[in-house]
């Protein structure tokens, strides 16, 4: 690191769980962000500033005005511009040092066979089971730790799904792919703007953490939020031994 860099990251050098070696791994990571809108927006802001050097971000959407009661990395003159583009410009004008690859795109298999493998680690901020379940399903085939958060109404969730700890489940393992899950949408059912950045705001923290490789992750263990009661509850998830897409690692 050089003296710019020594003095911005200097609150994390400072922890004794982080010092000059972690704030080093941290600035050498690459993280993979699927969805730049209400969770993506904390995460792509919270990793940038606290230092991983390279992100990839992901999304295949534009800006909308609807946006921008929750998606803080977005601006009112970027509507209808390419929300990766938009957070990579709010990212940069923060710290211009920072590599980041903005991709208007919406993943599928083969997108994520070329990204993941690139990456330290993954974070899933999409809005979709079908791309959730995408993501996961690269992220085990790649041995990649996926950081997932998720949030609707007043409800969030997040866990880390770790391929690498042999005890741990995967996304499929709480959420098997064949099982009939009703989408829900923010469009339609509205979402409490904080809720976004309390849950985004963990994920950063827990793809941190493994990074820096400090704390205990929540691998196996499922964190949901109650809004209204602002009230967590943990759940233990063990490792499905017949999960259709972690079984056979």
């Amino acid at each position: 690191m050089n003296d710019e860099q020594l003095l911005r990251y200097s609150r994390h050098i400072l922890l004794d769980d982080i010092g000059i070696e972690g704030q080093q791994r941290l600035n050498d990571a690459h993280a993979l962000i699927i969805g730049a809108g209400g969770l993506g927006s904390p995460v792509a802001l919270y990793l940038g500033t606290a230092g991983i050097g390279r992100m990839t971000i992901c999304d295949h959407d534009t800006v909308d005005l609807t946006n921008l009661q929750r998606q803080i990395v977005h601006r009112h003159d970027r509507i209808g511009h390419p929300k990766a583009d938009s957070a990579r410009q709010t990212l940069q004008a923060i710290d211009p040092g920072l590599q980041i690859t903005a991709l208007q795109q919406r993943v599928d298999a083969t997108l994520l066979d070329e990204l993941v493998p690139q990456a330290d680690v993954v974070l899933d901020c999409s809005d979709n089971f079908r791309t959730r379940h995408a993501v996961n399903a690269a992220c085990v085939k790649h041995h990649k730790p996926l950081v997932s958060g998720a949030a609707i109404g007043f409800d969030g969730q997040v866990s880390v799904y770790d391929s690498r700890v042999a005890a741990a489940p995967c996304y499929a393992c709480l959420f098997p792919p064949e099982a009939d899950y009703e989408e829900v949408a923010c469009a339609t059912m509205g979402v409490f703007a904080p809720l976004v950045g309390i849950i985004g705001s963990v994920q950063a923290a827990e793809a941190l953490k493994l990074v820096a490789g400090i704390g205990q992750p929540l691998a196996g263990r499922l964190m949901m939020l109650d809004a209204r009661a602002m009230e967590w509850t943990e759940v233990k998830t063990p490792r499905n031994a017949a999960c259709s897409v972690c079984a056979a690692r």
